[in-house]
């Protein structure tokens, strides 16, 4: 299937989905987030994988469902569909999403275990990869890209309150985001081109995580 753009419906299934999240919205609902959400993200994830894909990760859709084991918020459905390109969480991912609000994109470390900050925080101290990485988000900001992330608001243990890149190392996940409102071109094969200029955009930052991060040697509990 090739890339046509997101459905006409897709927005409007989500504002539904947000205004009544539940099983009996889902089920009178399902084709129009088949054919108008879930067909189209996969059909672009297909054809961008070849090309973001060798090297780096694979592509993957994530399940509509969201996990409530421990969260307060138990509705049972993700108000957005996201899909990724990435060898395992926190070492770099090409992320895109739609939803409500529009599109998303995003690139960089999104999850961090232990071993990843570790990692992380030895390459950020170093001046060679600690200020690639500073040039890296200096020119995605320029370029209008939010830099996010979660940090601590104190610095981290053994580093210096002077240490010229505290601010990174503060850091247990950093990313840059842009995103579109709703407008034609979701629901053109435009919205493909966004994509690929975004995840270009980001793939020396997805790069530079997946050298100093990487994936995750603690087993999944």
């Amino acid at each position: 299937m090739r890339f046509e753009g997101f459905g006409d419906g897709a927005v409007e299934f989500f504002e539904g989905l947000q205004a009544d999240n539940s099983k009996a919205y889902w089920a009178d609902n399902r084709e129009l987030y088949q054919e108008h959400v879930r067909a189209p993200m996969e059909a672009l994830l297909a054809e961008l994988e070849p090309e973001f894909g060798p090297g780096f990760g694979k592509g993957k859709v994530f399940r509509p469902f969201r996990d409530v084991r421990f969260a307060r918020d138990k509705s049972p459905y993700k108000t957005h569909c996201g899909a990724v390109i990435e060898q395992g969480r926190g070492g770099g991912a090409y992320y895109v999403q739609v939803g409500p609000e529009g599109m998303l994109v995003a690139g960089g470390c999104f999850h961090s275990e232990s071993d990843q900050l570790a990692r992380f925080r030895t390459a950020v101290d170093t001046d060679v990869h600690g200020e690639r990485l500073r040039k890296l988000l200096d020119d995605l900001a320029d370029q209008g890209w939010e830099i996010t992330g979660t940090a601590l608001q104190t610095r981290p243990r053994g580093f210096d309150a002077d240490h010229p890149r505290l601010d990174l190392l503060r850091h247990k996940t950093l990313y840059a985001v842009r995103s579109w409102e709703p407008d034609d071109a979701l629901h053109e094969r435009t919205c493909l081109r966004r994509v690929r200029e975004s995840w270009e955009a980001v793939r020396e930052l997805n790069q530079w995580c997946a050298d100093h991060i990487g994936v995750t040697e603690k087993k999944r509990r």
